[in-house]
């Protein structure tokens, strides 16, 4: 999910250092206390050291020991990991979050070549992990927790040496979608290139080309005016992205779709009707291997990677009548709207459509939002913003914009300040993924 602001502008040359973890306790303590410490409403939270060996495709794989090497030097150090077998251990610990892989590897050197393998680390499962943000210009990252060193170099030094400067133009779960420019002093001319900041692998998307099927002549699509991300960490091996063919009024008929599989565009027929307004690239939503796109007439459009499903979801009955739009979001497999109404005392209301073919949104909370932030409602004149809804839990992230931002539990009503820093701004929200995607090329 990405949220509604500028791309902050990255500059490779300002890459912040890395620092490694401290000693941890045994593997054997860490999963018995995992949940010991875990954010509000259970979410896990991710390590926040930069993991070994992240390359991108084209690539020799970093050396990382077999977990039959890893057997081996357990019989030569007489450190046995114990009566468990090869297969299913390796199956438990594809399964432990990568945090505690990370402190799984100090125990001994059986462990560090056990869970330092490739496989495991890529089925390792992932949750949000920290925010990429606009720190006076520059793009940065901080940690969930606050602390330790970035989990992810913002600088993406994997393209430095063919791109000047980038735009963040949105993010899919694990996945950025930029602007690149090769000189920044050439802002007409820049490429979409899809990337992983984890693994370092990146696409340069091809020009919106096509055959036109009735005279066969190629049809070239420009300017670009909106473009959506679809990634689905649950299948990393594609992604999809989606254009629509829009005039200079913003309306469109057809909707262009880029496959990282076959490396091509297709185009396909939209069946939302001529007068669909899109909000724009912040407000998408990409699961279930379908796009949902906010628009400007209280509806969500949603269609398919294939383009054959299309739909239109009336947004919520309640929804008050604000000047301020809604946003939309996905956790735990279920799509959420929310809003501040800041004509009413900054209200904060969140839905999610529990029946999603019957189109049904219940109104799951409501809060006042400078309550929240200890302030008086009437007095309060500051802006909120929500910039992100945890993908595993019912927690979300609101920030003024200015002084703070705090994470807030809508079960149990707990609020938490997560950054004091008047630089958090144009917040990003980032899970990691360690998979790589496949293309025609593989």
């Amino acid at each position: 999910m990405a949220q509604g602001h500028l791309p902050a502008t990255g500059d490779p040359d300002r890459a912040e250092e890395a620092a490694s973890l401290s000693p941890p306790p045994s593997p054997a303590s860490e999963m018995k206390h995992e949940h010991a410490a875990s954010l509000p409403g259970g979410c896990s939270e991710q390590d926040h050291s930069p993991p070994a060996g992240n390359r991108g495709r084209g690539e020799d794989a970093p050396p990382f020991p077999s977990i039959e090497v890893a057997f081996k030097m357990q019989e030569q150090d007489q450190q046995p990991l114990g009566s468990i077998p090869e297969g299913p251990l390796v199956e438990i610990l594809s399964r432990v979050p990568y945090r505690s892989l990370c402190r799984f590897k100090c125990v001994s050197k059986p462990w560090l070549a056990l869970c330092s393998d490739p496989e495991i680390r890529k089925l390792s499962p992932q949750t949000l992990s920290g925010f990429f943000y606009n720190d006076r210009g520059r793009f940065s990252f901080r940690n969930l927790s606050g602390r330790g060193p970035p989990l992810v170099d913002p600088s993406l030094p994997f393209w430095r040496e063919i791109y000047d400067c980038y735009a963040v133009e949105q993010c899919s779960s694990s996945l950025l979608l930029c602007r690149c420019f090769e000189s920044r002093h050439q802002e007409e001319e820049y490429d979409y290139v899809v990337c992983n900041p984890m693994t370092g692998q990146w696409t340069v998307l091809p020009p919106v080309v096509w055959q036109d099927q009735e005279d066969g002549d190629f049809v070239y699509f420009e300017p670009i005016m909106d473009i959506f991300l679809g990634f689905d960490p649950a299948v990393p091996s594609s992604f999809v992205v989606f254009v629509p063919l829009t005039n200079c009024f913003c309306e469109f008929t057809q909707m262009a779709i880029y496959s990282s599989e076959t490396g091509e565009w297709t185009v396909v027929q939209s069946e939302w009707g001529y007068k669909t307004i899109l909000v724009g690239n912040s407000e998408c939503v990409f699961f279930n291997d379908t796009m949902h796109l906010s628009t400007h007439y209280r509806t969500i459009v949603t269609v398919d990677t294939e383009g054959k499903v299309w739909r239109e979801i009336n947004m919520p009955d309640d929804l008050p009548s604000s000047s301020d739009l809604p946003s939309i979001g996905q956790s735990q497999g279920r799509l959420f709207m929310w809003q501040i109404d800041t004509d009413h005392d900054c209200q904060l209301y969140v839905w999610v459509l529990e029946d999603y073919v019957g189109s049904n949104w219940t109104l799951k909370h409501n809060a006042n939002v400078s309550e929240l932030f200890g302030r008086q409602r009437r007095e309060d004149e500051l802006s909120y913003t929500v910039i992100a809804l945890h993908p595993d839990c019912n927690l979300i992230f609101i920030s003024d914009d200015e002084e703070k931002t705090v994470s807030y539990d809508m079960d149990n009503q707990e609020v938490h300040v997560i950054c004091t820093d008047r630089e958090f701004q144009e917040v990003i929200p980032y899970a990691p993924c360690f998979a790589e995607w496949s293309s025609e090329d593989d």
